[in-house]
């Protein structure tokens, strides 16, 4: 999905609930379902968005969110669509799962009554959707098959005029048609997919997809773009840096409980100014205090002391790691790699960039899963226990004398680590690292790029040694770590081209189990492939993980529902100011915080 290509490193950095692919959820007993191993206690928690209480939750009201931007376009497949475009539109489209907080799929009932695929094995796969029958566009049309084909269509690379970027499962897809009745749709695919659960959310109407030219054009708010969500567009500015969302007064679900949602683009260095001034209602934090110099814990302080605000921070689900360029002497030795992947203390790297947080200092040990994703576990132990320095020297990497540099093949092992500028908590980290390869004896310098220029420029470009920036974990992982881990092919000119693994080390092995684990409809089966396929790729010396991003989320007292989202998606319609309390006499206790507008 083009929304979670990293365009820049702050797209690299911010993991939003955009999915891609077409991932299996839980599934009901069956016989030869592979049975899940009791899952240990998950050292890392992600995000901290609890279950929503609509009861806690008063009718009416404004809030007001930051946001770095108000996007072009509504369209999460479309090169300009931002982290924004995916926030935005989960409010306006339909979507037929949303993902938990562990990132499993659960069927929205808002817009899906149920859904079935055919049994494991029976081919075709056949998927039936049974939407709900109050379901409609704004403009009263129901949803329905039209709005299925139309939009696979677009993502389904069939149409060399479409510059749409879906997920895989659009293109396994053989035909899709209307069932008995207006309200059933039969989505039949060529070859299995185990992960469909993430097709069609966001689901668009059948207007703004039917062609290539509809697809490709950019969709802002507006009445004349029909929705069906909660909230309706009321006003859509992105060069005022304001979009309004007001309560949809034909929406057939729960009704919102905010009477509006305004979106205002702020600069990150000036959110807690504005919260504190009581002109922001929700605030991320995440890019304030990572910039806030070499002390962001007194950067969190400070937030944590504005009165009325209630600050949030939880591990997020940005997946930071340490990439290593196999195009590059010398790390085009996969011994190499591997030994420095081996040299690295991950607990050292996340004690560094966690520690200010105050989190838990919890190295990442699986380069495709959260800490508490299903099927999470670390997997560093597949390089083995040896000695790092045992290992450069049977690479040809030895040191002259005690504490010196490496040298071999005529050179020392000099390496530089870029890390996109400005980021304290990345800065750390890459100090971190920086101490550990260079107790085992390559000298390593830290250089620094822009955000506008970190992927361009450098990883895209292969021109780096060592990188350090994050992927997102998302609810269908076969399909959406598969091109950071593809092997790269050949292009035109006989060169290998990345394409998004900007490692640029790869193998077949590692890519047919990707492929098998996007087919397997059995979950705990299909993670057990990605198990294999991640000891493949620590095997491989590709990238080392470290930890989970941090974020943080400033939000004004007497907000209800607000949080870090982790891999989980909010409810919009939920989010909303606190209920008054009131005492055993029947007086109001508490008013709650008043809102304007």
């Amino acid at each position: 999905m083009r929304a979670r290509l990293p365009v820049a490193a702050a797209a690299l950095l911010l993991a939003l609930g955009v999915t891609a692919g077409c991932l299996g959820g839980p599934d009901p007993a069956r016989p030869g379902r592979t049975p899940d191993p009791a899952p240990p206690a998950p050292a890392v928690v992600t995000g901290d968005l609890g279950p929503a209480d609509r009861a806690a939750v008063r009718d009416g009201g404004t809030l007001r969110w930051a946001v770095d931007a108000v996007p072009a376009t509504l369209n999460v497949h479309q090169p300009a669509a931002t982290p924004e475009s995916a926030l935005l539109a989960h409010a306006l489209y339909p979507a037929m799962f949303r993902p938990d907080a562990h990132g499993e799929w659960t069927p929205d009932p808002d817009y899906l009554a149920a859904a079935e695929s055919t049994p494991p094995g029976q081919l075709p796969q056949v998927v039936t959707y049974h939407l709900n029958p109050h379901a409609v566009w704004s403009d009263g049309t129901p949803l329905s098959a039209a709005d299925f084909i139309a939009q696979r269509a677009a993502l389904s690379g069939l149409d060399p005029a479409s510059t749409a970027v879906g997920p895989a499962g659009y293109a396994a897809v053989d035909s899709i048609a209307r069932g008995v009745d207006p309200h059933e749709v039969k989505v039949t695919f060529r070859r299995p997919c185990g992960e469909w659960q993430a097709l069609f959310g966001p689901l668009y109407p059948a207007a703004e997809t039917a062609t290539a030219a509809a697809f490709g054009r950019p969709l802002p708010g507006g009445t004349a773009h029909p929705t069906a969500g909660p909230f309706l567009v009321d006003g859509y500015d992105p060069a005022g840096g304001r979009a309004t969302l007001v309560r949809n007064p034909f929406w057939w679900g729960e009704p919102a409980k905010a009477d509006r949602i305004e979106f205002l683009a702020v600069p990150a260095e000036r959110r807690t100014e504005e919260l504190a001034s009581g002109r922001l209602d929700l605030a991320p934090l995440t890019t304030a205090v990572e910039h806030a110099g070499a002390d962001p814990a007194e950067a969190l302080r400070r937030a944590g002391t504005l009165p009325g605000v209630t600050l949030h921070r939880a591990a997020g689900a940005g997946l930071v790691q340490l990439t290593l360029n196999a195009a590059r002497e010398p790390l085009t030795d996969p011994a190499v790699r591997r030994a420095l992947a081996r040299a690295v203390d991950r607990r050292h790297a996340a004690g560094a960039a966690l520690a200010p947080f105050g989190l838990l200092a919890a190295p990442l040990g699986h380069h495709l899963l959260a800490g508490d994703q299903p099927g999470y576990r670390d997997d560093a132990d597949a390089l083995g226990g040896a000695d790092p320095g045992r290992m450069l020297d049977e690479a040809g990497w030895r040191r002259p004398a005690a504490g010196a540099t490496r040298t071999g093949a005529g050179r020392e092992l000099a390496l530089t680590l870029l890390v996109p500028a400005g980021s304290a908590t990345l800065r750390r980290a890459a100090e971190a690292v920086v101490a550990d390869l260079g107790a085992a004896g390559a000298a390593v310098r830290v250089t620094e790029a822009p955000a506008d220029a970190f992927v361009r420029d450098h990883l895209a470009a292969g021109d780096y040694d060592l990188a350090l920036f994050a992927w997102p974990a998302g609810p269908a992982p076969a399909d959406e770590q598969r091109p950071v881990y593809a092997k790269p092919r050949p292009g035109p000119d006989g060169a290998p081209v990345a394409g998004r693994n900007y490692a640029r080390a790869g193998t077949e092995e590692i890519d047919r189990l990707f492929e098998r684990a996007a087919a397997e409809p059995d979950p705990p089966a299909r993670r057990a492939l990605l198990q294999e396929a991640d000891v493949r790729i620590w095997q491989l010396g590709h990238s080392v993980p470290l930890f989970q991003r941090p974020e943080v989320l400033g939000v004004r007292t007497g907000v209800t529902g607000a949080g870090v989202r982790g891999l989980g998606r909010p409810r919009l319609q939920d989010l909303g100011w606190a209920a008054e309390r009131r005492t055993a006499a029947g007086g109001a206790a508490d008013r709650g915080t008043e809102v304007t507008g």
